[in-house]
């Protein structure tokens, strides 16, 4: 599994790479990774491993992660208080445990410096293993991804990543290429 989600990781900063000013979401079903139904059999097993994969990635690329709760903590956000404060998320009080909250945010809760729980965010890019529906969590405009590994376990894997809207109409132009041609 961690080999897995770090060739899923890699896949996704190939096409979007990510630094100390982004954030990466995940939602995870520890449950679906083991062939489980969603919610019913949360493995602090998978969930300790998964994080470590994560926080390596992490750590070598220098963005912030969040980890999205399960639908009893109405999908809120376990982060380091260093990344709440400086993208101004107000911390909301809770202790996400695996019945509450789902193994891999618990465990995050735990694992974390420094761990808070926010209500929301707009991350950069996501990863979401298990079906745990992390759109509302990603800046508006998301891009899918496709991974060369699309489970991790049992679980189905998507991911995507954010990019600005494009706005305008026929006379738009979205390349910076085409100014530098016009103007001498």
């Amino acid at each position: 599994m961690k080999q897995d989600l770090t060739l899923i990781l890699e896949d996704l900063l190939m096409v979007r790479p990510l630094g100390e000013r982004h954030v990466l979401v995940f939602g995870t079903s520890t449950s679906e990774i083991i062939g489980k139904q969603i919610g019913s059999a949360g493995s602090e097993e998978v969930a300790a491993a998964l994080y470590e994969a994560i926080e390596d990635t992490r750590k070598k690329f220098g963005f912030s992660v969040a980890f999205q709760c399960c639908e009893h903590l109405n999908r809120a956000l376990v982060v380091e208080k260093e990344t709440a404060e400086r993208f101004g998320w107000s911390e909301v009080t809770v202790v996400p445990v695996p019945k509450a909250g789902g193994a891999m945010a618990a465990c995050a809760f735990r694992k974390m410096r420094n761990a808070v729980v926010v209500e929301s965010i707009q991350a950069d890019a996501g990863v979401d293993i298990g079906d745990t529906f992390i759109g509302m969590h990603l800046k508006p405009v998301a891009v899918p991804v496709r991974p060369r590994i699309r489970q991790i376990g049992e679980a189905h894997v998507t991911m995507a990543v954010t990019r600005p809207k494009l706005i305008g109409g026929a006379r738009a132009v979205y390349e910076r290429t085409s100014l530098e041609e016009n103007c001498h």
